[in-house]
């Protein structure tokens, strides 16, 4: 039987199925149905538990062996073998078949992987499990998704957030569930019994030290030149793609230019910062940045962010301090850039 990690609880009884399996990429999700299954199974009679990783050179007849070994410790126990991204040879499928032929009524077997590609779900031994047992299948949270998801979770740590917050954590944490349970339990922490807004969650990430491609262009539309070094250099020691730093840098210039588009069309600066998912504090500081530059050198400094990506995809030279260059100029320098 196939489910929904949100179906999980309610196929949860006095008698549990011979075999679960869980399978996807979403880390948290999957860590949270495996905590929920092993809860409820010790709150049943299973207060034994045998963990078995799947690695180069695991012999699988250790699945049968372990299965029929009696306890020292307790009468019910849970077996969980951790496939990973582990693919199952005909000899290992052979073996879970034989198990799951003749599951024991006191052993529950919990299988974890990784998201299963088309031929593992068509084998014998995934069919078996399905016959028999149930199948968690995770699926990533999809960027539509994603707010209803986050404002669901704050409700049950009863922390209210205001839609602009919402956005800017969606736009913060680029579907990294793990990521927004960590920013969600900060900001309880934080601001507990208050109405979170957007400010509140830029605050609680600047205040967090962090040295990301956020706090880059935010320093740099902020004019903060040291600030704006430190972070370069961090991210350059720290192996972050230049190519990642760059895209966030020509984002925030072409939010710029579309800023000073928009309102030299008479657009509202809301509908404008809306459009571009600009937040909080932030739609007075791209303005007051789109002010300083004229439409010709923001449109030059797009230029330079062009060919800065082909000095990456070609590796010519030293990426970062082009992108550096540019970051400086966006932060206000005047800056004579080699082409």
């Amino acid at each position: 039987m196939k489910i929904k990690p949100e179906q999980l609880a309610n196929k949860l009884g006095p008698q549990p199925a011979p075999v679960y399996l869980l399978t996807g990429d979403e880390t948290l999700l999957i860590e949270e149905s495996s905590d929920l299954l092993r809860q409820h199974l010790h709150s049943i009679g299973f207060s034994e538990r045998e963990t078995l990783h799947v690695e180069g050179g695991f012999k699988w007849e250790y699945l049968l062996e372990c299965a029929n070994a009696l306890s020292l410790f307790a009468e019910q126990k849970i077996i969980e073998l951790r496939l990973g991204s582990h693919k199952l040879n005909k000899q290992a499928s052979d073996i879970l078949q034989e198990y799951l032929k003749r599951p024991a009524e006191d052993n529950v077997l919990l299988i974890i992987a990784n998201k299963l590609d088309g031929t593992a779900k068509r084998s014998a031994w995934f069919k078996a499990i399905d016959q028999q047992g149930i199948i968690v299948e995770v699926w990533p949270v999809e960027l539509q998704q994603l707010p209803g998801w986050i404002n669901s979770r704050a409700q049950q740590i009863g922390l209210t957030l205001e839609p602009d917050a919402v956005q800017l954590l969606c736009e913060r944490i680029e579907g990294n569930l793990l990521a927004a349970k960590q920013e969600l339990d900060k900001l309880n922490l934080l601001y507990a019994g208050q109405t979170v807004t957007a400010d509140m969650v830029m605050d609680s990430v600047s205040d967090s030290s962090r040295y990301d491609i956020y706090g880059l262009t935010e320093a740099a539309i902020l004019q903060q030149i040291p600030r704006c070094n430190k972070i370069i250099e961090v991210l350059r020691q720290e192996g972050t793609e230049a190519s990642v730093a760059l895209w966030a840098i020509a984002r925030e210039i072409r939010s710029l230019i579309a800023i000073q588009n928009g309102l030299q069309k008479g657009t509202p600066l809301d509908t404008i910062c809306q459009r571009e998912r600009i937040w909080g504090n932030r739609k007075n500081q791209m303005r007051n940045a789109a002010s300083r530059f004229s439409p010709d050198t923001l449109n030059s400094m797009l230029s330079r962010c062009a060919e800065a990506d082909t000095q990456i995809k070609g590796a010519l030279g030293d990426p970062w301090l082009t992108l550096s260059g540019i970051t400086l100029q966006l932060a206000g320098i005047e800056l004579n850039l080699e082409r």
